[in-house]
Formats: C-alpha cells, sequence, structure tokens
C-alpha cells in the first residue's frame, strides 16, 4: 500500500509541472523544391516534333543539334535517290516487255527474253517499295528524334546521381571482378 501512494505522489508531483516543447513564433519557414527547375518547357519536345514534321533537320535546329541535320538529310535524301532509280528502271523494263508483246523487238534490252524482263520488273518493283518504306522511316524517325532529343534535354544531369562501372581485384584468386557503382548524393 505504500508503494502505491509513493507512486501517486510522483504522478501527482510530475502532473504539476508546465513543460512545453516547442516555442510560438511567427517566422513560418518554407521549404524550397531543390528538384524542380524554372526552366522546363513541358511544349518544347512537342514544338520539336512539330518542326521536324514541317521541314526536316528543323526541329534538330530547335534544339541545337546541328550535326544531325546532315545525318537526316543523307538518310531520306539516299533512300529518295534509290526510290526514283528503282522507279525509272522498273518502267524502262516495263515499257520493253509491253514493246515486246505488241511485237517490236528493237528495244535496248533485245538481248533478253521475256522472263528475264519481267523478273527485272518485279526486282526493282521490289526496291522501289523497300525505298519509299525507308523514306518514311527515316522522314518519322527525324521527328521521334527531335521530340525525345528535347524531352532529354530537360533533364539534370550533374554528379549527384552518377553510375560507374567498377573493377576490383579479387584478394583470394587474384581475378578481376567487374561491378556496377550506383552513386547518390545529397
Amino acid at each position: 500500500m505504500r508503494t502505491f501512494f509513493f507512486i501517486v505522489l510522483c504522478f501527482l508531483a510530475i502532473g504539476n509541472t508546465s513543460v512545453f516543447s516547442q516555442k510560438k513564433t511567427d517566422a513560418t519557414l518554407v521549404a524550397n523544391d531543390t528538384l524542380k527547375s524554372n526552366d522546363i518547357d513541358p511544349l518544347t519536345p512537342a514544338k520539336a516534333a512539330f518542326y521536324s514534321a514541317i521541314l526536316p533537320g528543323l526541329g534538330q535546329a530547335y534544339n541545337k543539334k546541328y550535326w544531325k541535320i546532315p545525318i537526316v538529310y543523307g538518310a531520306i535524301g539516299v533512300s529518295m535517290y534509290y526510290y526514283i532509280d528503282s522507279s525509272q528502271k522498273y518502267h524502262q523494263y516495263r515499257d520493253a516487255y509491253k514493246r515486246r508483246l505488241e511485237g517490236f523487238t528493237d528495244d535496248e534490252f533485245s538481248y533478253l527474253d521475256n522472263d528475264r524482263l519481267i523478273s527485272a520488273q518485279k526486282f526493282y518493283q521490289r526496291n522501289k517499295d523497300f525505298s519509299a518504306l525507308f523514306v518514311v522511316g527515316f522522314y518519322v524517325l527525324n521527328i521521334i528524334d527531335a521530340n525525345v532529343d528535347a524531352a532529354l534535354k530537360q533533364f539534370n544531369i550533374n554528379e549527384n546521381l552518377s553510375v560507374k562501372p567498377d573493377v576490383h581485384l579479387n584478394d583470394v584468386t587474384f581475378k578481376a571482378n567487374v561491378g556496377l557503382t550506383l552513386n547518390y548524393n545529397f
């Protein structure tokens, strides 16, 4: 019974004292977001893609990647050249075959028989189709490249987040152990 009174007396003594753990102040603290950048424009990728769709290479110029413009025009230009060349040769073989069906044998392919003329037509038709596919593919790739490059240009790249390959020598077997290190600094 004595211990019970002692415990109650201790709680009453501690309960009467005032304890303030926080001091009231008028100043408020505002935390600034360090990850958010002020120079991010969410429409930049759409603008770059639109410019590349209007004129191939213009989106790369908008992104200030001028070294990509000759690659874009080279890829589209070479594909367009092969399309035009295959189309011309297809028409030459087709016209020669039509003349053969009409009974003329004085064409430039007089050394070829009709089966060879038909196979040449099929060959150049297939090449023309593939070249057209490559022209459209490089045009679309140009638009995608401008869009992705503009989107990736807005990312914050610094040494706080890095991935580095690492090679360690094993102490027991003296063989090299290859690893990957991911570092994130605050």
